[in-house]
Formats: C-alpha cells, structure tokens, sequence
C-alpha cells in the first residue's frame, strides 16, 4: 500500500512463552486483525518481534484508538518506513519531520519539549550500530528543531528501528493494555451484574488471555427492564476490549424466592450465590467453558468472608477464578473508570443481588446448613427450569 501509515506494535510477555510463543504470536496477530476489521486496506504482518499494521493515513487514528485496547500489545508507535536500503540521511531526515509533527501536536500551553532518540537494529546487516544511530540522528534532530536532549526523562522518545524488511522512525509512543492476548488461556464464563466489580474482573481475565461469555441473572418484575439493558451495555464494553462474546440472561426470581423461604434469612445471600454457581456451571458445559469468573472480593461486605465463599465455591463444579479477590473498592473503582465501564456500573438500577437480603447476613456459612436448607427444593429441576428458559444474547 504506497503511503500508507504504519502502526509498529510491541509486545513484551510473550517473549517469555517458549514452546508456545508461536501460537501467541498467531493469536495476537489474529486478534489484531480482527481489531482493525472493516478499516479499508487495513494490512497485518508479523516481523521480527513486531508487528506491523499498515493502514490508510486517514485511518491511522481510528487504528491508534483500536490498537489501545488489544490486550497482548504493551505499546505501538505510529511509525514512518524508509526503504531497507536507507541510510542515515534518510532516517534522520524522517525523524526531524516526526519530531516537527510532534511539536505541531502540542499544547501550547505544555511544558517545554524535550527529547532523546532510541534506536534498535534487529537486521545486523546494517553497519551502525544502535548507539551510533541514536547519536548521529539525535544530532540532526537537535540542530534542525533547537530541541534539548534529556536521555533519562525525555518528554519525547524518538524511535529507531532497523529490521530486514526496512526502517522504521517514529515520535512517541502510546501504551496498550499488556497481558496475553485473548484466547490463548481458553475459555470462562463471567457471572455479570449491573455493578462495578464484575466488568472489572471480566477485563483483568480477559487480560490473562482467557475468552468470556457472560451470564447475567434477572429477577423481573422485581428488577426491570433498564437492569438488563444496563448489563449488556456492560457488556458491549468489555466486548470494545475482545473481551466477550455473549451475554445469557436467566430468568431467576421464582427460583430466588424458593431459596428465600427455604432457609434462614442469614443464609439467603450464600443460598443464591450458590444456585448462581449451579446454574452457571450447566451454562458454563453448554458454552464450552473451562472457569467461571466472579467479581467476588474478600470483606467488601460483611458476607464475603473466606468460609463464606468457601461455602458459595463448594457448590461449583467448574474452577471459580476472582481476580478482584485481593482489591479494595478504590482500587476497583479506578480501574472501572480506566477501562470505560464505570459510568454505566452506577446508573441506578439494581440487579437480583440486591432482592430479598437480609439485614444481618451469615458471616461463616456451613455447606451442611446450605444443603439442608436445598434439601427442600429439587435443585436439578431448578437448574434445568432455568437454564432451559435463559437467552443466549450475542455482544457486538
């Protein structure tokens, strides 16, 4: 594609994976072209620990903002190529025009620019050396913009890279979320709610490469319609990240209410939240999932004590993942805010969790009190009842 921009992409974990590099690599390839989708003569290729996305210069900003939520990429650039035959002359000449378009760029109003330039010589071909790159270029830069040079705290990096296929000059860098790219750790089930911790699990997962469908329990006329529509909203975000596919919505007040008279009101809380386990578990069989994903977090409130969640894990079947396990709400709620969901978590509408809970929940449920309270019920039926009516909704 003749002038087309480039989009150099970085990632740094996978260097680490050894025998499965290559198949990390094919992913994040995948998933990177799966990101840039629809943009026209958008181009994808991997070289030598990169990977390059060519794209229109029209599109090159849709493609930065795509790109800024690929989890597997650490950081990418938008880059100028020069010809694999390049010298000097031209990488310098390409890095004083990033830097005056970085200049251009500026707010007014910033702090005085400074800068240092990087180089990198993947082709060894290429008879400069890296420090020797960076040394001369910095020189032209430095005459042709008056910048000065801070090599430890630059407000700009320039970059150099040399590879076999060309050099690439870029000013600047833009960070992506890390991790490991989608689908590389299989596939989990995420029990979604209106809140704010769920989503936020949901993302951390996804960022250990693991695949998400959602489950997401309802409880009309109790909870409304605006509940639902809120959780697939949440939804469509994650799915911003490749994070999610599908979000199923079970049907759960009857079975909420049985559960209510069924035991004591200090156990409604773990009751639920093991029928959620159940249900999802059937839901996690039928969706191929290998994990269900929980918000769940320890002592946030007063019913998420270990022997409770012990309790609530001991009817599960699937191993239970809770990445927030470990946060406190105002580290939770920064990274909801990071990652676009928490503007939607507090519009006001609750979910069934908030249904029928005691004033004075059970701080240290017993399993063989959960189960004597179930012994009223038929639990199968009630999973079958309710999985049989739930909606798989795919997420675009």
């Amino acid at each position: 594609m003749e002038n087309a921009s480039v989009l150099l992409c970085r990632y740094g974990e996978l260097f680490l994976k050894s025998g499965n590099r290559q198949r990390f690599e094919r992913v994040l390839a995948d998933n990177i072209r799966a990101a840039v989708a629809g943009l026209p003569e958008a181009r994808v290729e991997s070289t030598h620990g990169r990977v390059l996305v060519r794209v229109r210069p029209a599109d090159a900003d849709d493609a930065a903002n795509r790109l800024a939520r690929v989890f597997g990429l650490v950081s990418f650039s938008v880059a100028r190529k020069v010809a694999v035959d390049a010298d000097l002359e031209a990488m310098g000449l390409a890095a004083v025009e990033a830097t005056r378009a970085a200049i251009a760029a500026r707010d007014p109003g910033a702090a005085p620019l400074t800068f240092k330039v990087e180089s990198r010589r993947a082709d060894k071909r290429f008879a400069v050396t890296s420090l020797e790159m960076s040394r001369r270029i910095g020189a032209r830069v430095q005459a042709e913009t008056s910048l000065p040079v801070d090599v430890h705290t630059p407000a700009l990096t320039i970059g150099v890279e040399v590879s076999a296929n060309g050099a690439f000059v870029y000013a600047g860098t833009r960070a992506s979320p890390g991790g490991l790219p989608v689908g590389v750790s299989g596939r989990a089930l995420l029990l979604l709610s209106g809140g704010i911790d769920s989503p936020v699990a949901g993302w951390l997962a996804a960022k250990r490469g693991l695949a998400l469908d959602a489950v997401y329990f309802h409880s009309p006329p109790y909870v409304g319609e605006k509940s639902r529509d809120k959780v697939l909203e949440l939804g469509r975000k994650l799915a911003r990240w490749q994070a999610l596919r599908s979000v199923t919505v079970v049907p759960f007040t009857e079975t909420q209410k049985r559960l209510r008279e069924a035991g004591p009101g200090e156990l409604a809380v773990v009751l639920y939240r093991r029928m959620m386990m159940r249900i999802a578990d059937a839901i996690a069989d039928r969706l191929e999932s290998s994990a269900l994903v929980t918000g769940e977090n320890l002592g946030q409130v007063a019913s998420q004590t270990v022997e409770n969640l012990a309790t609530i894990e001991a009817a599960a079947r699937h191993l239970v993942l809770r990445p927030l396990l470990t946060y406190d709400k105002v580290e939770t709620t920064a990274l909801a805010r990071r990652i676009g969901t928490y503007e939607t978590s507090i519009l006001p509408f609750d979910d069934c969790c908030s249904l029928f809970v005691p004033s004075h929940p059970a701080t240290r449920a017993r399993v063989e009190d959960a189960a004597k309270a179930e012994a009223k019920l038929d639990i199968a039926a009630e999973i079958a009842a309710t999985v049989a009516a739930s909606e798989q909704i795919p997420i675009a």
